[in-house]
């Protein structure tokens, strides 16, 4: 007992570290070895089980069969025969099926009698070998040898007096009860030795089982010794870390009450200091809604000056006509008719875009049903003036009327910012041949608008940085940056769509052009939500 409190008092010195070590190696060990163990039961039993039944209890049935096979397809056929219950030809026919039968579980019997497959393998020899502490049985190979030999013999002779058996037909009654006395007596020594066949198998399997048994409960003894130690050194091990988890937390608490006075004082001098902060953090809070307010509004008024460029653009190709007609003399109230609508229309084009900013970041705007054909060709129609200027074609392709419920003027300033881009595109990089191409689609419950242009497409190191704010390739005077980007907020947050851009190679006019392709793809009205708001 001393011993046993002087071995726990120098566990108890050890360091906290190795105490955890030891307890992960115990319980690992002890795991590992339980496995172990587990597998070479599960191994010996599956080896055993195959060569039980495999190559011992299976070939039984093929003894059983020649020996059934002897008895009725020959022995009960001579006596029939002798009875005169069958003719020779029907007794031959009865017995060449016997002498098959009897051939084919034969040869089978002999193949798995001597299949290397079914053999004891090195490691279950050696685990018996280790496990079962006596000599192991052993296969007498040459009595197995031996009785297969003279069945062999036996079987032979009696195929060859077989084959005779036509003879029975002669007068000669003698010769007769003669061959088939001797066809019994070779009979009764084939059963016999098949019997001897029999046992040996069965006892070999017995000793083999008993051989197994012996291993099995050995190892069996050795899982339960490992489990008990394992189950044991842990918990001894638990306990004595229990003790030294106590020992450290009565440490622990004495430096936490050290700290926590020293915490107190701190919180009353940081109390303090967060007043400070937060009165600090709520002027500079003040400041920077200042400045996002105005960032806002200088936001607003560089979208309405973009927003403005174009249909000022158009007024002053359309002033310029007039100069330019009335220079020629042919300037008429026709003519001035015309393009004074024109003019108003693209005037009251800018008067909705100041409303349509004043209420883009409202969160409650209404909504309408509109045609999304008479938006696209009302855009293209603010912007034909420029377009003509630049030599510009446009063509629209919609197989069917599609209707959108969302905010008309925001669709058409995103048509307007593309037709802008594109005109751009078209205007500095093709002499002639310059088109402006839209495609309608409908797709399930959306409406896919592909724009496309033939203006050489966009730089890949530019393609994903178009949609970006204030991003531009375009000099300060022609560009801000802000249309592309406004057009994304639009369809994504107040169309509940999808918008993107890619660089394509598109057949324009029967050639195939360096084309840029802008995707737009936005929900259709249902019935359901017509009434929606």
């Amino acid at each position: 007992m001393n011993k046993i409190r002087q071995l726990f008092s120098l566990f108890d010195t050890l360091s906290f570290s190795f105490k955890t070590s030891f307890l992960i190696l115990v319980i690992t060990g002890g795991m590992i070895s339980i496995i172990i163990l587990s597998q070479i039961s599960i191994y010996a039993l599956k080896n055993d089980f195959d060569i039980l039944f495999e190559k011992r209890t299976k070939p039984l049935t093929k003894l059983e069969i020649i020996k059934d096979a002897y008895k009725i397809n020959i022995y009960d056929t001579l006596y029939e025969l002798q009875q005169h219950n069958l003719n020779a030809t029907q007794a031959k026919d009865v017995i060449i099926l016997g002498e098959q039968l009897i051939e084919k579980n034969w040869n089978e019997y002999i193949q798995t009698s001597n299949n290397k497959e079914f053999e004891p393998t090195f490691i279950t020899y050696y685990i018996k070998k280790i496990f079962s502490f006596k000599k192991l049985s052993t296969d007498n190979n040459i009595l197995k040898i031996n009785i297969i030999r003279n069945v062999d013999n036996k079987i032979q002779q009696l195929n060859k007096d077989l084959q005779t058996i036509e003879e029975l037909n002669n007068s000669n009654g003698k010769l007769s009860v003669e061959l088939i006395d001797r066809i019994y007596s070779q009979i009764n020594s084939i059963n016999i030795y098949i019997t001897n066949l029999i046992n040996y198998d069965l006892n070999l399997a017995i000793n083999e089982k008993r051989d197994t048994q012996k291993v099995f409960n050995v190892l069996t003894m050795i899982l339960n010794f490992s489990i008990i130690f394992v189950f044991c050194s842990s918990i001894i091990l638990s306990i004595l870390l229990i003790n030294n988890f106590k020992k450290l937390h009565i440490g622990l608490e004495d430096t936490v009450d050290e700290k926590t006075k020293e915490l107190q004082k701190l919180n009353e001098n940081l109390e303090k200091r967060v007043k400070y902060e937060v009165d600090s953090n709520r002027k500079k809070d003040l400041i920077m809604f200042q400045q996002a307010r105005l960032a806002s509004l200088g936001e607003m008024i560089a979208n309405i000056a973009h927003q403005w460029r174009q249909p000022l653009g158009a007024i002053l190709v359309i002033i310029q006509s007039f100069q330019l007609k009335a220079q020629m003399g042919k300037l008429d109230e026709e003519y001035i008719e015309k393009k004074a609508q024109d003019a108003m229309h693209l005037a009251n084009n800018m008067s909705d875009t100041l409303e349509d900013f004043q209420n883009f970041f409202k969160p409650n705007k209404s909504k309408e049903i509109f045609s999304l054909k008479e938006c696209i060709n009302d855009s293209f129609d603010l912007s034909k003036y420029v377009l003509e200027q630049e030599k510009i074609t446009f063509s629209l392709t919609l197989k069917e009327e599609i209707s959108i419920l969302g905010y008309y003027n925001e669709l058409s300033h995103v048509f307007l910012n593309i037709i802008s881009n594109s005109k751009d595109a078209l205007s500095a990089t093709k002499e002639n041949n310059r088109q402006i191409k839209v495609i309608v689609k409908r797709i399930n419950e959306k409406a896919k608008i592909s724009i496309y242009d033939n203006g050489g497409g966009i730089l890949p190191e530019v393609l994903p940085k178009i949609f970006e704010p204030y991003y531009t390739t375009k000099y300060k005077s022609n560009g801000t940056g802000i249309g592309l980007y406004m057009s994304k907020q639009i369809i994504e947050k107040h169309m509940r769509g999808s918008i993107k851009c890619k660089n394509v190679y598109y057949k324009i006019d029967k050639v195939f052009e360096d084309c840029t392709l802008f995707i737009i793809e936005i929900p259709i009205a249902q019935k359901e939500t017509t009434n929606e708001k």
